[in-house]
C-alpha cells in the first residue's frame, strides 16, 4: 500500500513549496501518470506556465519533489538517531524509515522514477541526487562508528559496510515498493535484521 505522506513541519508559505506538498500529495493519492503541471496548477491555483516559471521543466519538478520529501524525512531521521537508546535500537530505526512502507510508496516511487529518468542527466543534477545518498550514508556511518567505540557492533570498516548495507536495503526496497510477488516488509526487515545480527555482533567470550 502506499506509505503515509510526511506533512511538513511549517506552513507553506512559499508558492514553490506550495507545488512541491501538492505534487507529493497527488503522487502518494493517484500515483504518477496522475501528475501533470496542469493538475499542480489546479491544486494550488497557479497556472502550469507559472509552474513551469519555477521549475522549467518536469523532470526538475521530480527532483525538487524529492529533495523536498527527503528533507522532511531528515527531520524524523536525526530525531530517531538522537534517542537515547542502543546504537542497534537506533539502527533499526534508521532502516524502518529507508525502506518503503509497501507497494507504491509514494517516496519510493518518486525516487525510481527520478533516477531513470537520470540516466542521461548532467553532471550537476547527478551530484544533487548524490547528495540525496550522501545523507543517509553519513548518518549510518556515524551510527557504525559509535555503535563500535562502545563495544556495541564488532569492529568492521564502517565506509565500506555502509555501503553495502544501503545496497541491501535499496535492493529489497525496490521490491518491496514495485510489489514482488512473494515479498512483504515484515519479511524483508528479517532478512535485514539477520545480517545486522551474523555482520555486527559481538562475538561472546
Amino acid at each position: 500500500m502506499p506509505g503515509p505522506v510526511r506533512r511538513p513541519r511549517r506552513r507553506l508559505s512559499q508558492p514553490r513549496e506550495q507545488v512541491l506538498a501538492a505534487a507529493m500529495t497527488t503522487i502518494a493519492a493517484e500515483g504518477l501518470d496522475r501528475l501533470t503541471m496542469a493538475g499542480l496548477g489546479r491544486e494550488v491555483g497557479m497556472s502550469s506556465g507559472h509552474i513551469l516559471y519555477y521549475f522549467g521543466t518536469k523532470d526538475e519538478l521530480l527532483l525538487q519533489t524529492l529533495q523536498w520529501s527527503e528533507e522532511q524525512l531528515g527531520v524524523e531521521r536525526r530525531a530517531a538517531l538522537s534517542r537515547r537508546v542502543t546504537a542497534r535500537e537506533r539502527l533499526d530505526a534508521l532502516v524502518d524509515l529507508y525502506l518503503p512502507q509497501g507497494h507504491r510508496d509514494p517516496r519510493w516511487t518518486l525516487w525510481l522514477e527520478v533516477w531513470n529518468r537520470s540516466q542521461n542527466a548532467d553532471d550537476e543534477t547527478r551530484e544533487r541526487q548524490l547528495d540525496l545518498e550522501l545523507a543517509w550514508h553519513r548518518d549510518l556511518v556515524a551510527l557504525l562508528v559509535e555503535g563500535i567505540s562502545k563495544g556495541e557492533f564488532r569492529p568492521v570498516d564502517a565506509e565500506r559496510f555502509a555501503t553495502r548495507t544501503r545496497a541491501l536495503l535499496d535492493g529489497f526496497g525496490s521490491q518491496l515498493v514495485v510489489g514482488l510477488p512473494g515479498t512483504d516488509r515484515e519479511q524483508v526487515r528479517g532478512h535485514i535484521r539477520e545480517f545486522l545480527d551474523e555482520s555486527l555482533a559481538v562475538p561472546r567470550g
